[in-house]
């Protein structure tokens, strides 16, 4: 019996992780995305000939891109996540590439804004950027080792994606995506330079610059020749003075969080839908989630994505290598910045602008490319190496 034992355990194997929890989650937020997304939606979608006065036009069109987005996931989930860092660099320029594309017969308008390509399908090139910034960074962190900490290294990564970021928001208007793009750089660089000095100047010169700015809009005695964003810091710092117009939307949201209370009205039984709530499926869905699920509905979606955000941090922790983990911490970023901004939006924290929220607002960019991303978190959580015995 003693010989037997004695080979059992010279028999220990190394078995490989995989994150069931958070493949979990993220199922968890797609199904109840399409509920919301048919819930917000139906109504208007039903009274819009453009919609062919389809309830479920928009559901069916999340689902599409949803399907489309889970292939890719599982696929890229399967592949050693190394595959892809020989295509860093050239995702970069292909990112480049598309956003400039937008400016040709490919690109097309929607809600007042050209940020479209039609390229058998529709696609933003914003997101695919998102995913090139996290792929292109891991790999130039990595091969520039103990540089990063210089000061020339440092510069140097913030400089990266300075030029996306000018193309995203010039060339596509798109201005969130811009600042979502160089958040992601920013808490790269972050995780991977230990002289956090640098980081905390750079912090403080942005917040006193927005501090001088906004006092400086204060004190303008009209709207009268600002541009369209600034209008709508007036409108945050006073959204009833100008309810007929910038500040609309924004009041519109807290009624509907506001007239939620506790538990919400019921699913399916938002009032602001109604065609009162502009975007209501798209950056403004957590306000119909809160009219209808309540405040605890809302709790439980915020708790939700930290749970999400704290699976991703275990995988980034315990990653093989320092690629794998930079690319685990700018998927982290990605998913993080765009919750707190969406939901700060919502509840007008913060000046309005047009910020998705992941897995659950409409959008099929958006959905095929956080699912990418998560096929590859998964990718790297499976080169995890777990020890039997």
């Amino acid at each position: 019996m003693r010989q037997k034992t004695t080979k059992r355990n010279f028999k220990k194997k190394n078995e490989y992780f995989f994150d069931y929890s958070l493949l979990f989650i993220v199922l968890f937020f797609l199904g109840f995305g399409m509920v919301m997304v048919y819930s917000a939606s139906s109504y208007d979608a039903s009274t819009s000939a453009l919609m062919n006065y389809d309830p479920a036009y928009y559901l069916k069109k999340q689902a599409f891109s949803t399907i489309l987005g889970l292939v890719a996931m599982f696929v890229v989930a399967f592949i050693p996540y190394h595959f892809w860092e020989r295509f860093a660099s050239l995702s970069y320029v292909v990112s480049a590439v598309l956003i400039l594309l937008v400016l040709t017969p490919l690109g097309y308008e929607a809600n007042g804004a050209r940020r479209w390509l039609r390229v058998g399908i529709s696609v933003q090139p914003a997101e695919i950027a998102k995913l090139a910034m996290i792929l292109f960074l891991a790999s130039m962190i990595c091969r520039m080792g103990k540089a990063i900490r210089t000061a020339k290294g440092f510069w140097a990564v913030i400089a990266v994606p300075v030029p996306i970021c000018l193309m995203v928001w010039k060339i596509t208007d798109n201005m969130s995506s811009a600042i979502i793009i160089f958040g992601i750089a920013f808490l790269m660089l972050f995780v991977a330079s230990p002289d956090y000095k640098r980081f905390i100047g750079i912090g403080v010169t942005g917040a006193t610059l927005a501090a001088v700015f906004v006092i400086f809009l204060t004190r303008m005695d009209s709207m009268e020749g600002l541009g369209f964003r600034s209008n709508r810091i007036l409108a945050w710092l006073n959204p009833e003075n100008y309810s007929s117009g910038t500040g609309f939307q924004t009041l519109q949201s807290l009624y509907a969080i506001g007239s939620g209370g506790i538990f919400g009205k019921g699913l399916g039984q938002s009032m602001q839908k109604l065609g009162f709530l502009p975007e209501m499926q798209n950056d403004m869905i957590f306000s119909i989630i809160c009219e209808e699920l309540g405040l605890f509905g809302g709790i439980c979606i915020i708790m939700m994505f930290i749970l999400l955000i704290w699976r991703l941090m275990i995988i980034a922790s315990n990653a093989s290598d320092l690629f794998g983990a930079l690319l685990v911490v700018g998927v982290m970023a990605h998913i993080a910045i765009q919750v707190i901004l969406n939901i700060a939006v919502v509840t007008n924290t913060i000046p309005n602008t047009g910020i998705s929220l992941p897995f659950i607002s409409y959008g099929g960019s958006s959905v095929m490319f956080l699912l990418i991303e998560i096929g590859l978190v998964l990718s790297v959580g499976r080169g995890i190496q777990l020890k039997d015995g």
